[in-house]
């Protein structure tokens, strides 16, 4: 079975529902998939990335294993293996390691939020040493006439979930220059020109050091069954520079226990942290023909007030929507950070109110908002202004 669709093949599939609204209730998404004649493999990865993009982060963890969850046992090997290895903060040792790299490439799962937060959490520590490029997967060839200060909904796909907007604006906000490097075509052809237009990119910018932001195996180097070298691997071929990978997604949590990787049942970290063997060396999995240089292994999920804790950065609170403000339910509550609404900017944070005893807070960061609330028409019923301190 094909683990995932090309990049390509997907906005092609999903052309129709981003265009007409991109934030949905989340009855709409699973009506819409169950509807869909598509493949299972296709309603199970699109119905992931609907989810996502409308803030619906366990929805869209449940989505994706219903086609790609799989069961691995424990075993005694693995138990014995895994006790050896000491963990460390994830954060800490990117940052202290990057000093002497050139190139970070560092991978998401789409439909997977958390990633971009982390990344996200790397970005003033990149930038003070060095880092002044960010290629995004995602961009649109013609987006960064549209970036001025934050991402629209014109600025690429993925980037249309909040998290994914959040990141872009806190490294335009930071200083970094912003490239697109999306290719036409699948498998090695692909890999192939978005190297070349990552290597291209480069020439005409040599000062400052550079991350790249792609999805899953691009990430990876060594050898690929299907595309030969990956992206990462013919990047490193064009520029004669071994650039430090990082990959998010194998261990990752799922929607369910049974689904983790064992690894994540017996490391019980509450932040990101790589692992290191009793050499002090960097554990990063067992496969060694395709590969990258660290393995984020990331915390479970726990919930404050409904929302996920890895919302709660270091300068953001909750705010509740006051009962008062919405007048009826279902209701989609947005948070626009100030004049970016009327520029089809991407929210900062969506909820769903099925009803009025359900959690109401939104996770937002310092400044000025407008809270746009929406009815079971996707009509604004309620919008006010909101600052946070």
């Amino acid at each position: 079975m094909k683990l995932f669709y090309s990049f390509t093949s997907l906005l092609l599939s999903v052309t129709g529902y981003s265009q007409e609204n991109p934030y949905r209730f989340s009855d709409d998404i699973k009506k819409e998939v169950a509807d869909s004649t598509q493949s299972q493999s296709w309603r199970s990865q699109m119905g992931a990335t609907y989810y996502s993009i409308s803030g619906q982060y366990q929805s869209a963890l449940e989505s994706w294993d219903i086609t790609f969850g799989r069961m691995k046992k424990l075993t005694a090997a693995d138990s014995l293996k895994y006790s050896k290895l000491t963990p460390a903060n994830a954060k800490d040792y990117i940052l202290k390691r990057v000093r002497n790299e050139q190139i970070v490439i560092i991978n998401e799962a789409h439909h997977n939020a958390s990633h971009r937060t982390f990344a996200s959490s790397l970005l003033q520590g990149l930038y003070d040493e060095g880092y002044r490029y960010l290629g995004i997967e995602t961009l649109a060839n013609d987006s960064l006439q549209h970036i001025g200060k934050f991402a629209t909904l014109s600025s690429g796909y993925y980037s249309k979930e909040p998290e994914f907007g959040n990141f872009i604006y806190n490294a335009l906000k930071i200083g970094f220059k912003l490239f697109p490097y999306e290719a036409e075509g699948n498998n090695k052809e692909r890999e192939i020109g978005e190297a070349k237009n990552i290597f291209d990119f480069m020439q005409k910018n040599k000062v400052g050091k550079y991350l790249i932001y792609c999805g899953y195996q691009h990430a990876f180097e060594g050898t690929h069954k299907s595309w030969e070298k990956t992206m990462a691997g013919r990047l490193s071929d064009l520029t004669g520079i071994n650039p430090f990978t990082i990959d998010q997604t194998q261990f990752s949590e799922k929607s369910d226990m049974k689904f983790h990787e064992p690894l994540l049942r017996l490391i019980r970290n509450t932040v990101p942290v790589v692992l290191k063997d009793e050499n002090q060396g960097i554990y990063n999995g067992e496969d060694k023909e395709l590969y990258t240089d660290v393995k984020i292994i990331h915390p479970i999920t726990k919930y404050v007030k409904g929302r996920p804790n890895w919302m709660l950065t270091d300068n953001r609170k909750l705010y509740k929507i006051p009962a008062s403000e919405v007048s009826e339910y279902p209701a989609l509550i947005f948070a626009y950070r100030k004049e970016e609404y009327e520029q089809k900017g991407i929210p900062a944070d969506i909820i769903e109110l099925k009803t009025s005893k359900d959690n109401r807070y939104l996770i937002l960061d310092k400044g000025n908002y407008d809270i746009v609330i929406k009815d079971r028409e996707y009509k604004v019923m309620n919008r006010f202004e909101k600052t946070i301190k």
